[in-house]
């Protein structure tokens, strides 16, 4: 609902809506904001997004209770939200947290090698783990110095 909500501003601004991440911590909750665009992303865009954005969650109120709104670049570490960004972030290294373990493991970390219907796969140590999208938790492309 908030990504449907949210893409269209983002979108008129000019930016992607690259994904939406809400961590419920009491009063200190945060509702963080990812955008993207083709020309990278700066402090007044991220700005100008905040803006908008904000004013929209004050009408539509759809989170109750406290929270920051926090808007950013994905960075070198972009977090990855759907099975496209999967495969097209495919040949990296990925980092990823399951929400429920997965062969007895919930970590992972290893090479994307793309996307099977709607699971992702991932070489860890030479072995392949396909990974269903619905128990990703958390994934991060893990930066290549």
């Amino acid at each position: 609902m908030l990504h449907e909500l949210i893409e269209p501003s983002v979108t008129a601004l000019g930016f992607e809506l690259w994904g939406i991440e809400y961590v419920a911590q009491g009063a200190h909750s945060v509702l963080r904001i990812y955008i993207d665009s083709e020309d990278g992303i700066s402090v007044d865009d991220c700005a100008k997004v905040s803006h908008q954005v904000s004013g929209i969650l004050d009408v539509e109120e759809p989170i109750s209770g406290q929270y920051n709104l926090e808007v950013s670049s994905p960075g070198m570490d972009r977090p990855l939200f759907t099975l496209e960004q999967f495969a097209a972030w495919a040949g990296h290294q990925v980092q990823l947290r399951l929400r429920v373990p997965f062969e007895g493991r919930r970590k992972f970390k290893g090479l994307l090698n793309g996307v099977e219907g709607d699971e992702v796969l991932l070489v860890v140590d030479k072995e392949e783990y396909l990974l269903p999208i619905d128990l990703i938790d958390r994934a991060n492309i893990v930066p290549q110095f």
